[in-house]
């Protein structure tokens, strides 16, 4: 399982087995590294996994939410991004090859963050800024199979939380450059995978591993209701309940895709706690 199934509960990549078996320019002189919105986990001690909205497995292409910076319009420089990453270096944790990583391997592959103006009545505006950037992700671990059994077969072990876990959590950072920034905008992230995304991969030599192809089991981090990321400690979300969405799977829509599928629009009413994992540093 590497992404979301429709019903608002269970659209989304569960985190691990802990809680559910599995099938988010102030006007005085500021730092530069300053935060100007962050709904993203505390460093320390980092969460192993995090629920998520999958790319390839939803049909989706772009994904993103509405943020309020801290203190109105700022300097952006970077945007950082929480993933979510399924991807065995080889095998897979569906089997039949059991899923093997070797200690801190990763893969590079393109992100792109857009920010857009928004529009009237939250619609999605003008594009303020795209930058696509290629990244490193790390694979999720090996799987453990002494200590992730049963129903979490095929997983791995977080030694910090003593939970079990199909996907790692990470956070990538894309760099900006220096944009002005309004008070209210709304970022999203773009990337490729086989079979969606501005340039469908599909066919690879990856595509015929066992492993598969490690952006195919890559997906968007979003916060969690009941958890720290639920509300940001920095900034606000003007539109909780809301996301931003292109997927060519009616399914993947609060509507079923009544208002149209294949390009990005509004997605309303049913994210509330499930907004995906951003922070904005600027100055």
């Amino acid at each position: 399982m590497t992404g979301r199934i429709p019903a608002r509960a269970l659209r989304l990549a569960a985190a691990g087995f802990g809680a559910a078996a599995m099938l988010a320019m102030s006007a005085g002189a500021a730092s530069a590294s300053e935060t100007l919105y962050s709904n993203q986990p505390a460093a320390k001690p980092k969460p192993g996994n995090v629920v998520s909205q999958a790319f390839e497995a939803t049909s989706t292409s772009e994904f993103g939410g509405e943020v309020e910076l801290a203190g109105g319009p700022h300097i952006a420089q970077s945007v950082q991004v929480g993933m979510s990453s399924w991807a065995c270096e080889t095998g897979s944790w569906t089997g039949p090859s059991e899923c093997v990583t070797a200690k801190g391997a990763k893969f590079e592959w393109p992100l792109t963050v857009n920010i857009y103006n928004v529009g009237p009545a939250n619609t999605i505006g003008s594009l303020i800024k795209s930058v696509t950037q290629t990244v490193k992700i790390p694979y999720r671990p090996s799987q453990n199979n002494k200590k992730c059994t049963g129903e979490s077969a095929g997983a791995w072990w977080d030694m910090y939380s003593k939970e079990c876990f199909h996907g790692k959590f990470a956070k990538v950072s894309i760099k900006l450059g220096k944009v002005s920034l309004p008070a209210q905008v709304i970022v999203t992230v773009a990337y490729n995978t086989s079979d969606y995304g501005a340039v469908p991969q599909r066919p690879q030599p990856c595509n015929s591993t066992t492993a598969g192809c490690p952006y195919d089991s890559l997906n968007v981090a979003v916060a969690e209701p009941a958890t720290e990321t639920a509300t940001p400690t920095v900034g606000s979300d003007p539109a909780p309940a809301d996301a931003y969405l292109s997927s060519t799977w009616g399914g993947a829509y609060c509507d079923g895709g009544l208002a149209g599928t294949g390009s990005l629009r509004p997605d309303l009413g049913c994210w509330l706690g499930y907004q995906p994992l951003i922070a904005i540093k600027g100055m």
